[in-house]
């Protein structure tokens, strides 16, 4: 059985994060959604807060795993029993970043393998920064987020707030 890992911050998760889960299930038999605890990255959700909204947002995806963690990403990989790593890419200006961490990745744990993939046109714009901004601003974020999150950002960042 091939178990994946989509780590990332999921501060929130979106529709484009969505949208990568599933078609990493396509390529792999069971998928582990690890959501990064890392507190310097100053997120707007708490850890807790982020894996329940993932969760809520795969519910009824069979062969996903929601989890979190802190720490290397190889660690993590060795713990779950995986050496995939599935990583999105939405433009060029991502792939500079990806490249250096998926060498430095196996560099680590020299059979650590990352797949990128793309995401559906309509998310290829779209991110959880972005998301974030528009949301602190007043915007509508319907359609990039689940409900559940839309109702998650107005009840932080105030009902005047999508």
């Amino acid at each position: 059985m091939k178990k994946a890992v989509y780590p990332g911050s999921f501060d929130p998760i979106t529709f484009g994060h969505i949208d990568l889960i599933k078609r990493g299930l396509e390529i792999a038999d069971r998928l582990v959604v690890a959501v990064l605890d890392n507190p310097a990255k100053e997120p707007l959700f708490t850890t807790g807060e982020r894996v329940a909204m993932v969760k809520k947002a795969v519910k009824g995806l069979r062969r996903v795993e929601v989890d979190y963690f802190d720490g290397l990403l190889v660690d993590y990989l060795k713990r779950k029993g995986s050496n995939t790593v599935i990583r999105g890419l939405r433009a060029i200006s991502d792939f500079e970043y990806e490249f250096q961490m998926a060498l430095m990745n196996r560099r680590l744990s020299p059979k650590a393998e990352t797949v990128f993939m793309m995401p559906a046109e309509p998310y290829t714009y779209l991110s959880s920064n972005i998301v974030r901004e528009i949301a602190r601003r007043g915007g509508k974020v319907d359609g990039l987020v689940p409900h559940h999150v839309v109702a998650a950002l107005k009840a932080r960042l105030g009902p005047r707030r999508s």
